[in-house]
């Protein structure tokens, strides 16, 4: 490729290793390359290093040794400016080699001294105990009287004696802990050099561009390549304050990009991008094959143990495709304000640019930046299923604006200032409703009692069938000084089978909506509740079946 004076090129010719330089190729000139910018995706990273050198005219080869171990090497690629024409040849990537120990003589004369050193202290140890031992042994002995002839002395001479061995005692102690403390400091120096005798594994790529300027320039080249040990993932926190009776709710959704690498390097003060894009996946749909209904072959005879043992694969010639059916925190003069970023929303993708520099170190745990911030003014609805769980939550719905799509991820719930607990964000394009849950209503209670269940048989003279006949009353109560909107959900069971009927009976209350958001056979009352008001719910069904059968009723999916 050929670079001309201030413009953009790009090489596209990429070779995986390379060998010493041929006869005729130009000596390698060593440069250094400085992270300038990355994007992150949910399955990858994209980053980009610089390079600027003095090149002189003619033929050059830059080699650069600090690019990290896990890069796609197909995925390099180079552009850059100058002042000239200057031409990129092959772009080569190699693993540095093994650098091999210095020295091996002298590291074993260190390894041997610090061993004798080690053995001395053994020596010292060792004559420390007998001492020790020694004078617990005068102790135990001799002090019958200390005269000659066990007569009684003076108590002074007493005191004298175990002043005595309480120091010969102490001065063994002292000898031999200061022995250990040296020995586990010269094992420690034997380990370190005994990793120093073998070769140390290579910690970075080697990467070498070749180039040709007609003049000597200073040139500044854009390598970029992609990286699989890093992601970022969406979190959210959801702030509702549920305000006064005589103002509107408002909250505040706050998106994050928890960002995570491995890649061995630091991304130290760059400019740092996530992107929606998932890299990992290829650039098509998979294309299907023919599926053939067929009879299955006869079984094949059982391969030998040893087969199976060495992890042959099973015969694979038949495919078979089974087909089936509130507080506050405070008022403060000044809120510290967090630095958001600038999305970049395109067709098929959307990037977020966070302003100023970022440090994302490698192995340094997740890192969390803030996108964007939203104020909304959500509807609030008090919502449960008391045929699983009779308690009230509350439940803030909208609708999504932004460009932007909000991805699934984790949501971190306050309500009037208060954690309540976590919840899903799901995805939600443009104007799709978001609905996220905020914790229990304790003021709204809800209870649902059974009023019959009754098993029997159905037929003037003659029994044809069997039915199964329930009845259920839901009581809600508004403990709140004021008005709540309130969605109670509930299950009529759906047949399958045309001789199985179902049918809701005219003592039910009539639900509000039926097939709730696609959910067979979920209905669902909206109550409009007034302060201190209770509200009853009636819902009774019928299940028939011939005689001769027997049903059993199960959550589907």
């Amino acid at each position: 490729m050929i670079m001309r004076t201030k413009c953009l090129v790009t090489t596209g010719l990429v070779l995986v290793t390379f060998t010493a330089a041929a006869p005729g190729r130009a000596a390698g000139m060593e440069a250094t390359s400085t992270v300038e910018a990355v994007t992150v995706y949910p399955d990858g990273a994209s980053v980009t290093r610089v390079i600027t050198l003095d090149l002189p005219a003619g033929e050059s080869a830059l080699i650069a040794k600090d690019f990290p171990l896990g890069l796609d090497a197909s995925s390099l690629r180079v552009e850059g400016d100058a002042n000239t024409k200057l031409v990129i040849g092959s772009v080569d990537t190699k693993p540095p080699r093994l650098e091999p120990s210095v020295n091996l003589p002298e590291i074993d004369k260190q390894i041997e001294a610090l061993r004798d050193q080690r053995a001395d202290l053994d020596g010292a140890a060792a004559a420390a105990t007998a001492r020790r031992k020694f004078a617990e042994r005068f102790a135990d002995k001799a002090p019958a009287g200390l005269g000659e002839k066990g007569e009684a002395r003076p108590i002074a001479e007493w005191r004298g004696a175990f002043a005595a061995v309480a120091e010969e005692v102490a001065q063994a102690d002292t000898a031999i802990r200061d022995a250990e403390r040296k020995q586990r400091d010269i094992d420690r120096e034997i380990a370190k050099l005994d990793g120093e005798r073998t070769a140390k594994p290579p910690r970075k790529l080697e990467v070498r561009i070749d180039l040709s300027a007609e003049v000597a320039t200073k040139a500044t080249l854009h390598v970029t390549y992609a990286v699989r040990n890093a992601r970022w993932v969406p979190i959210y926190d959801a702030r509702l304050d549920t305000s006064a009776r005589d103002r509107r709710p408002t909250l505040e959704l706050i998106r994050r990009a928890e960002i995570l690498q491995t890649t061995g390097e630091d991304w130290s003060d760059v400019a740092m991008s996530v992107s929606t894009v998932r890299t990992a996946g290829g650039g098509s749909a998979p294309e299907l094959s023919t599926i053939i209904a067929q009879y299955p072959p006869p079984p094949s005879p059982p391969r030998p143990a040893a087969s199976a043992a060495r992890g042959m694969p099973a015969d694979s010639r038949v495919r078979e495709f089974h087909f089936g059916g509130g507080t506050s925190f405070g008022d403060v003069a000044e809120k510290a304000v967090e630095q958001q970023t600038v999305a970049d929303v395109s067709v098929f993708q959307t990037a977020f640019r966070i302003p100023g520099r970022v440090t994302v170190g490698a192995n340094d745990g997740a890192k969390s930046l803030r996108i964007s911030t939203a104020t909304i003014t959500p509807e609030l609805i008090i919502r449960s299923a008391p045929v699983l769980d009779a308690t009230a939550y509350l439940e803030a719905s909208f609708a999504q604006t932004d460009d932007a799509p909000l991805l699934p991820g984790k949501v971190s719930i306050y309500r009037d200032g208060m954690f309540v607990g976590t919840g899903r964000m799901a995805a939600t394009d443009k104007d799709e409703t978001v609905r996220l849950g905020f914790g229990a209503d304790d003021k709204v209670k809800v209870d649902r009692a059974v009023l019959k269940r009754n098993e029997g048989s159905a037929g003037l003279i003659v029994t044809t069938a069997k039915t199964d006949e329930r009845a259920f009353k839901t009581t809600v109560r508004n403990g709140h000084d004021f008005p709540v909107k309130v969605a109670i959900q509930d299950q009529l069971p759906v047949s399958e089978n045309e001789d199985i009927q179902i049918e809701m009976l005219p003592s039910t209350t009539p639900p509000t909506s039926t097939n709730v958001r696609d959910r067979r056979g979920v209905l669902e009352w909206m109550i409009d509740a007034k302060p201190g008001a209770v509200k009853e719910i009636s819902f009774a069904w019928r299940a028939r079946w011939p005689k001769d059968k027997t049903i059993v009723m199960t959550p589907s999916g």
